[in-house]
């Protein structure tokens, strides 16, 4: 009877069930905890690849478009590593693949996406239950998308006799190539603005046959250097006096402007004002004048003919000036006189001039030695640069290089060129540097 009562006491006694429920239950808990350390793990090892990613891309598209395919796996394999050292990723399983593509002339989209392992601590004790679980793959991608800002562009390029035959041929086939391509980026009207500036000693500004009536012109010089000699009267009244010629006959060469001893309007950009002549831009019956130039284009608007015909009439003649050729192009891209096609600067707008010479300077109006002609030159790339306009510079063969190089906004913005065929490749990088980078995801 006794065995009766002990054996119901133990069937009804229920204390003895929690050890087994937690024996039951602790094996999903502990799975549960180690499969969300694992994946904060992997993700922690994901967040520094993305990272990795988006520095590779940036640091990659600045030379992407001059890589071949297999150099451009390289670099960013090269980039990718260096940046990538989380210690959770397998070193072995890690791949790198980048994409450079363009979807219109003028601009570019890199993709760069990586893929990696990360080895599981708890997963892989619970195989049966999440399968395959020694690792948990990762990836990620960034794309860098870059293409033309608005630009507002002036070519001051060098139409001195040196430039004649290849130089001059080669010239003129790499400027309309950089037109087409800016024009082919450019989608609605301001995005682009061309002006050609072709420079010798002067440079000419006779736009129509009315440019004789500008104010801004001085005529001073002309007047005494051209004129008919007149002679009235007879006898002991007879006199011969000089009469200036009719300023239509000028042929739109102007020179330097004045040197100010304090303004120095010659590598300025002060307006000119009729009330204060030295600012007015003298006129010069030169004997060698470039073709005259072409103020800002919207290529969009007007299309692309006038420039293309503009460079094709281009012609070598006369001695070097490069700080005239400087200064108009400046001119070209403010909306003060003489030249007011310009925009007012903005933040999406790039104001930049390309200065092309194959030569030292040798001649301006004040002067024949080179020395005093390269302080004129370096005065107005300073003011040019200080005035938030940027300034590639390319030395064909034979030139001043230091002169050239300090001139450009920086060291990379200098092309030194040593055969004039290269000009066509230097003009395509140049197009693609003005590009803006941004990233996209």
């Amino acid at each position: 009877m006794a065995l009766f009562r002990l054996l119901a006491w133990f069937l009804r006694d229920r204390r003895g069930v929690v050890a087994p429920l937690f024996a039951v239950t602790i094996v999903p808990i502990i799975g549960a905890v180690g499969v969300a350390v694992d994946y904060s793990r992997a993700n922690a090892a994901r967040t520094a690849m993305q990272a990795a990613l988006d520095a590779t891309a940036l640091m990659l598209s600045k030379e992407a478009q001059a890589l071949t395919e297999t150099q451009l796996q390289q670099k960013a394999t090269e980039y990718f590593l260096a940046q990538f050292k989380h210690p959770d990723a397998v070193p072995a399983s890690i791949k790198v693949k980048p994409s450079l593509s363009s979807p219109a002339p003028g601009s570019f989209v890199l993709d760069v996406s990586a893929t990696a392992d990360v080895n599981t601590t708890f997963m892989r004790l619970f195989n049966d239950l999440f399968g395959d679980s020694d690792k948990i793959k990762i990836g990620s991608t960034s794309e860098v998308v870059w293409g033309m800002k608005r630009i507002e562009l002036a070519l001051a390029l060098d139409n001195t006799g040196s430039m004649m035959g290849n130089k001059l041929s080669e010239l003129k086939k790499a400027a309309k190539k950089l037109v087409e391509t800016l024009s082919a980026a450019a989608k609605k009207n301001d995005d682009v603005k061309i002006a050609i500036i072709p420079f010798a000693t002067d440079v000419n500004v006779k736009l129509n046959a009315d440019s004789y009536k500008l104010e801004w012109l001085k005529w001073d010089d002309w007047d005494a250097a051209n004129y008919n000699e007149v002679t009235t009267g007879f006898g002991y009244n007879q006199k011969t006096v000089r009469v200036p010629k009719d300023h239509k006959e000028w042929n739109g060469c102007v020179q330097d402007r004045d040197k100010d001893p304090n303004l120095n309007y010659d590598v300025s950009d002060v307006a000119p004002n009729t009330a204060k002549k030295q600012t007015l831009f003298p006129a010069h019956q030169a004997s060698n004048c470039p073709v005259s130039i072409l103020p800002l284009v919207d290529v969009h608007a007007n299309g692309t003919q006038g420039l293309v015909d503009k460079i094709d009439s281009m012609k070598a003649t006369g001695n070097t000036n490069v700080t005239i050729g400087l200064v108009w192009a400046w001119h070209a891209l403010t909306r003060t006189s003489p030249l007011m096609e310009a925009s007012d600067p903005k933040n999406d707008l790039d104001k930049v001039i390309i200065l092309l010479t194959d030569g030292e300077n040798t001649q301006n109006r004040f002067s024949n030695k080179t020395s005093a002609i390269d302080r004129r030159t370096e005065a107005a790339c300073a003011n040019v640069k200080k005035a938030g306009i940027k300034i590639y510079t390319i030395r064909v063969l034979d030139g001043n290089a230091s002169l050239l190089r300090n001139c450009a906004t920086r060291p990379e913005m200098y092309y030194d060129v040593q055969n004039a065929d290269q000009l066509s490749d230097v003009f395509k990088d140049i197009a693609q540097n003005l590009a803006n980078l941004r990233l996209s995801k």
